[in-house]
């Protein structure tokens, strides 16, 4: 009797462990998803629920964290025709809408011709440099502000060219140096609107009389090519335009340039 006795505790303490661990895979299962049980937070999983919530108290990660703001506009060129202008003629400064901003005009700028028709969606109103015989650099200073163009600054503008010629943007600093950047636009076609970001680009000094590129001397870092101007500031940047490199080889389709409008995406710096 004693030994039947013994084999009936045994079976009823191996059945309760069972029910116990049946009970315990039940709760587990039960614990909400993406949450691991209490006796589980010390682990991986509970070490991502408190960078969740507990990173977004402290405002450094999680649903908390700031996104970057989207650079602003800060400088559009609307080519215009004014009254007094009647076919194609060379471009003045009344040819840009508003009067907050200062075109300057470099090397062969002022050969750079109107072109277009005011309104047109195929052939809108802007300037073609067919007549330029020499490389050129046109650009716009706003009156009132410098540009802050780091971080997610951008450039969008409607282009058209001819042969290799080719649309390179062009900054001025507050100090007074001239820079072109390496990206290059080229659309043989038509005029297309295109959208770049100046983060990241490569710059090269260049003459302002001239429009020629120039070395950089120390401030490329040294090496066998001392062409790249390192680490130019483009936070007060005083002018912003663009320039063809090579003269235009006249009327009709053999080389020039044609861009219809620039706007640009930063942040305005009180002057």
């Amino acid at each position: 009797m004693l030994g039947m006795d013994s084999v009936r505790v045994r079976s009823s303490v191996g059945f309760l462990a069972v029910l116990g661990l049946i009970g315990g895979t039940l709760v587990f299962a039960q614990a909400p998803a993406g949450q691991a049980p209490a006796q589980g937070r010390g682990g991986r999983g509970g070490a991502a629920a408190q960078g969740a919530g507990g990173g977004a108290a402290r405002g450094g990660g999680g649903g908390g964290a700031q996104r970057a703001a989207t650079a602003a506009l800060v400088m559009k060129v609307d080519w215009m025709r004014p009254a007094s202008q009647t076919g194609q003629t060379a471009v003045v400064q009344e040819n840009i809408g508003g009067t907050d901003l200062e075109m300057k005009q470099y090397g062969a700028g002022k050969q750079v011709l109107t072109s277009g028709t005011p309104g047109s969606a195929t052939a809108p109103f802007g300037v073609w440099t067919g007549e330029c015989e020499g490389p050129f650099a046109i650009t716009f200073r706003d009156k009132a502000n410098y540009l802050n163009l780091t971080g997610l600054s951008k450039v969008t503008w409607v282009t058209k060219t001819s042969g290799f010629h080719v649309v390179r943007p062009v900054v001025k600093l507050a100090d007074g140096t001239m820079l072109v950047g390496e990206h290059s636009e080229y659309h043989v076609p038509m005029l297309t609107r295109t959208e770049f970001s100046l983060s990241g680009m490569r710059w090269i000094k260049l003459d302002p009389e001239r429009v020629v590129t120039l070395s950089a001397g120390q401030l490329s870092g040294g090496g066998a090519n001392e062409i790249w101007f390192l680490n130019p500031d483009l936070s007060k940047v005083d002018e912003f335009g663009f320039a063809d490199l090579m003269p235009a080889s006249g009327h009709g389709t053999g080389g020039y340039v044609h861009l219809a409008g620039i706007e640009v995406y930063g942040t305005p710096v009180p002057r």
